[in-house]
């Protein structure tokens, strides 16, 4: 029964791994604790937007057997405008995946800290952490191998781990289901909320998920009746993503702390439920988130930088491997000298939510233009949400922008 189930699983695994990354971890936990209830309905919607965007990138992949960057260069003549375009998805990818990954292999080296301790040397007068070196070396192994399989398998493993210790930790804490429906469905925005809305949406709408989907079903499918398993197999991920990320708002809204910054401080709020046992349950959830999303974000830039190039997209190309290293040895020199986790986070949440909306109108645009599509084309509901996407992550980026700069 579970071999059937490894083999009707497709890229759902390195989506929701992807989803659900410390900053996911680390947002909904500020949100949670600063708002309780009130935000969840942010992840309802961000969720549904995720489901129609995501299921555009799969029809791309299944209908059209070809990478998002491919159809733009075929769909779009004129050359000065075809360029400006790939430069500016180049430099989105790039630039919000290193600073992903600085997040994510501080988050994996959080969650080791707060059950094993620092572990630091120095070197020429600086203090360097030496569980983000380790993490970076595993990442790089388990990229290196270049097999799907094991990529795919090892990634099942730990998003399972992290869902059962996210959603354990959120039962215990004895939430009211009347205020988590309230919260699902109030559509509020209290006052200073505007940050964490755009941030919750940037978390679940990831733009470079949208490459990554596309080009992983290519690999998993080839045939176009194989359309309704991808899509199956994309709700199911989202779905278990958007479970989690509910579930940390839900167990952050239930623990009493005086300042939170990390998981080491929401364990002391749990303290009182689970004992010692809490910070071992939460190391085991942020490790897992950190893990994940370490791999998927260098695995996506590559996708999209050797697109861009038209160098090959095989697991085992030298130029796609040198890319990803690229991006894991930035992620771990930011993560090793002690770049501050929550400004890395919140940088690349928000820097994610600007670019949201460049992206998303472009897929739209395909899912209306590419002739191969045939009647699977946008419907008028497919391009009416799209739309209203594109137009409120737009209105939000600008918000958020002035929000920023008035800030600082």
């Amino acid at each position: 029964m579970f071999r059937q189930f490894l083999k009707n699983t497709g890229p759902g695994p390195f989506i929701a791994a992807a989803f659900i990354g410390p900053g996911t971890v680390t947002l909904c936990t500020l949100v949670g604790v600063a708002y309780g209830f009130q935000l969840l309905w942010a992840v309802l919607f961000a969720l549904l937007a995720a489901i129609i965007l995501q299921g555009m990138a799969v029809r791309i992949g299944i209908l059209g057997q070809k990478s998002i960057i491919k159809v733009i260069e075929e769909l779009i003549p004129i050359p000065w405008v075809q360029k400006a375009i790939l430069i500016l998805i180049f430099c989105a990818i790039m630039v919000g995946n290193t600073a992903y990954e600085a997040g994510n292999i501080s988050g994996a080296a959080l969650g080791l800290e707060t059950v094993f301790g620092l572990l630091n040397f120095n070197l020429l007068g600086f203090k360097i952490k030496l569980y983000p070196l380790l993490i970076g070396l595993l990442v790089a192994g388990l990229l290196w191998l270049g097999k799907y399989k094991i990529l795919e398998r090892s990634l099942i493993f730990l998003v399972i781990l992290m869902s059962l210790a996210f959603l354990f930790t959120a039962i215990a804490t004895g939430p009211s289901l009347f205020h988590i429906i309230k919260g699902l469905f109030s559509f509020s925005m209290p006052k200073g909320s505007l940050l964490s809305i755009i941030g919750l949406v940037g978390t679940t709408i990831v733009p470079y998920n949208l490459f990554l989907h596309t080009e992983l079903v290519r690999e998993k499918w080839t045939q176009k009746a194989d359309l309704s398993k991808a899509l199956i197999d994309m709700i199911l991920a989202l779905g278990l993503g958007g479970i989690i990320s509910i579930s940390i708002i839900i167990t952050a809204a239930g623990v009493e702390v005086n300042e939170l910054n990390n998981a080491a401080d929401l364990a002391l709020g749990l303290a009182p439920i689970f004992g010692d046992s809490a910070k071992y349950l939460l190391s085991v959830g942020l490790f897992s988130a950190g893990i994940t999303s370490s791999i998927t974000a260098p695995l996506a830039a590559a996708y999209v930088v050797c697109g861009c190039f038209g160098w090959s997209t095989h697991l085992q190309s030298a130029r796609f491997q040198k890319t990803w290293a690229f991006v894991i040895l930035i992620g771990v020199l930011f993560a090793s000298t002690g770049f501050k986790f929550i400004r890395i986070i919140q940088f690349a949440q928000i820097a994610n939510g600007i670019l949201l909306p460049i992206i998303a109108g472009i897929l739209v645009w395909i899912m209306n233009k590419a002739p191969w599509l045939g009647n699977r084309k946008n419907g008028i509901f497919q391009n009416l949400f799209g739309f209203l996407i594109v137009l409120l992550s737009l209105i939000l980026s600008i918000r958020s922008l002035g929000a920023v700069f008035q800030f600082y």
